[in-house]
């Protein structure tokens, strides 16, 4: 079954989840090269918003560079992950948040503008919720960067890039404001750099060359269209965690995210007595049965050859958003 049945759509999203254009009017280029006119592209883009099938047309940036963020979870009682759920979205900071198959069942991404800020959310959700949070830092990134192909391939964008050095002496003020549009989303309109340029009181020439900066500096890691992966048929999501010692990782963590079907691979940090896993892995695929072949081959990589491992598959997402990377004004003090 074709998820996307439109061959145009699903050009658009296959070629242009990374790699935007960083000029005047970016979608010029994309309908040149779909051989329709800006004004299709869109109101194509427009529609698949609506429809849930992309979250936005704006960047990702690299973890931990130009605000904070970790990986969390609790082990909510099946009878109140509903409501312990609507307690983690509820906080602005946290921007994705899943259910998974294990005791400790829900698992989100707490964000903010500083490790302060990340600290506060975390602390929030123990005392509102009575459970307590792992908070599980990053440590080191082999690939953190989540694409999805609809033509042919096994469901990764192409091969995804590994992480790359990030330059952050890059950053001048007002980047940050930048940032935090992007990762919410330009406007689906024909000059998006030029309205977000009117929005923060700039140039649009200065913004494009912020933003191009900032690309090249590797701080923004991606810059396209962020798809929603289950509703573009890659509904299986296993997040496999890895009981290997860190200087193990070294080797094993790149050969990891090299293999097929995964999409993120980092370490982080265990926690003693509670959580010992440090080398994580993302597997997508069409089905779990695809996703657990996939991880079958992965676990006979002579690195990974007989260490425990644990595969979590998400249940159900509770919310998917931009990362936090400036405090909403109203909260400024």
């Amino acid at each position: 079954m074709k998820i996307v049945a439109d061959p145009i759509d699903r050009l658009l999203l296959d070629d242009w989840q990374r790699d935007f254009p960083i000029i005047s009017q970016p979608f010029v280029e994309l309908a040149q090269t779909l051989d329709i006119t800006e004004a299709d592209v869109l109101a194509r883009l427009e529609r698949m918003r609506k429809s849930g099938r992309i979250t936005r047309v704006g960047a990702t940036c690299a973890p931990n560079t130009v605000s904070a963020s970790t990986l969390a979870a609790v082990a909510a009682p099946p009878e109140r992950v509903e409501e312990v759920a609507a307690i983690i979205g509820q906080e602005p900071g946290v921007n994705h948040s899943y259910e998974r198959e294990d005791r400790w069942n829900l698992w989100f991404v707490a964000t903010g503008p500083d490790r302060d800020h990340v600290n506060a959310t975390l602390a929030r959700i123990e005392t509102r919720t009575g459970l307590r949070v792992l908070d599980l830092q990053l440590v080191r990134p082999f690939n953190v960067d989540l694409g999805f192909k609809l033509i042919g391939g096994d469901g990764l964008k192409g091969a995804p890039p590994r992480a790359r050095p990030v330059d952050c002496s890059a950053l001048k003020a007002g980047d940050q404001d930048i940032l935090q549009a992007l990762t919410k989303g330009m406007a689906l309109v024909s000059r998006p750099y030029g309205e977000l340029a009117q929005a923060l009181g700039q140039s649009e020439a200065g913004i494009l060359d912020r933003v191009q900066c900032l690309t090249d500096a590797g701080i923004i890691s991606r810059l396209g269209v962020i798809v929603r992966h289950r509703a573009l048929g890659w509904r299986a999501n296993a997040m496999v965690v890895w009981d290997i010692p860190h200087d193990q990782i070294t080797t094993a963590g790149p050969k990891l995210a090299a293999q097929q079907g995964v999409t993120l691979c980092y370490e982080r940090t265990p926690v003693d007595g509670v959580w010992p896993y440090r080398l994580y892995s993302m597997f997508h695929a069409r089905s779990q049965g695809e996703a657990l072949e996939n991880l079958k081959n992965a676990a006979q990589i002579p690195e990974l050859a007989g260490v425990r491992h644990q595969a979590l598959f998400s249940t159900r997402c509770f919310k998917q958003t931009g990362a936090m990377i400036t405090a909403p004004k109203e909260s400024a003090a």
